[in-house]
């Protein structure tokens, strides 16, 4: 089981949005919010060119990108864990699968998270944005999380479209959950077999044996 982190695990999505709002509007760039929350997700390599344009981060990418940096290090203590993560990993455990947290984030900041929900005691392994090359929808992240336990096959839990298209991309399938804002019907047109409100019903969803249905 490979699990995204932020806007899967702790709800943080909204604070990436806003920062990122706020990083643009430094160098008098404005991008609307919903536009850049339909990007949260994808790597920060991609989302400046994605959002704003390539003449953009061609000429501020790296600015914008140390801009966001400060700016969502005064919201990080915001962040909260959703209801239900801790039992989700626990449930994982429980089930006997390896468990690896995906995340693309900057390492101080996925420490940061997993300590909200103790996930280092569950986890098999972790990732952070120094493991791979490509960031999501690429499926790079996802094969070093599968390097990290052996692993030969496995499931990708997630909440945007960015991390169903990995999982299509690495030929794997996904699991996705409402709690980073994009719509059920988004997160199956981008791959998803199966949709959850958020880690308190996948966590149910695994003690009735949904990885097992999905790898058979």
């Amino acid at each position: 089981m490979i699990l995204d982190v932020d806007g899967t695990l702790v709800d943080s999505n909204y604070h990436h949005a806003v920062a990122w709002a706020r990083a643009f509007a430094q160098y008098d760039l404005t991008v609307p919010l919903w536009r850049i929350h339909r990007a949260i997700g994808m790597g920060g390599d991609k989302l400046v060119a994605h959002v704003a344009g390539d003449a953009a981060e061609q000429r501020l990418g790296e600015a914008l990108r140390d801009q966001w940096t400060r700016e969502f290090d005064r919201l990080i203590e915001e962040v909260r864990p959703f209801d239900g993560a801790r039992t989700l990993l626990e449930e994982v455990k429980l089930r006997g699968h390896h468990l690896v947290l995906a995340s693309s984030g900057q390492p101080q900041r996925v420490e940061t998270f997993l300590r909200l929900f103790d996930g280092e005691s569950l986890a098999d392994a972790w990732t952070t944005a120094d493991d791979a090359d490509e960031s999501k929808p690429a499926a790079d992240l996802l094969e070093v999380a599968l390097s990290r336990v052996g692993g030969s096959a496995g499931v990708m839990v997630g909440d945007a479209t960015w991390d169903a298209r990995a999982a299509q991309a690495a030929g794997m399938p996904s699991v996705g959950v409402l709690t980073g804002g994009f719509s059920e019907a988004e997160l199956r047109d981008a791959g998803a077999t199966e949709v959850f409100e958020g880690p308190a019903a996948l966590a149910a969803a695994l003690w009735a044996g949904l990885v097992e249905r999905l790898s058979s």
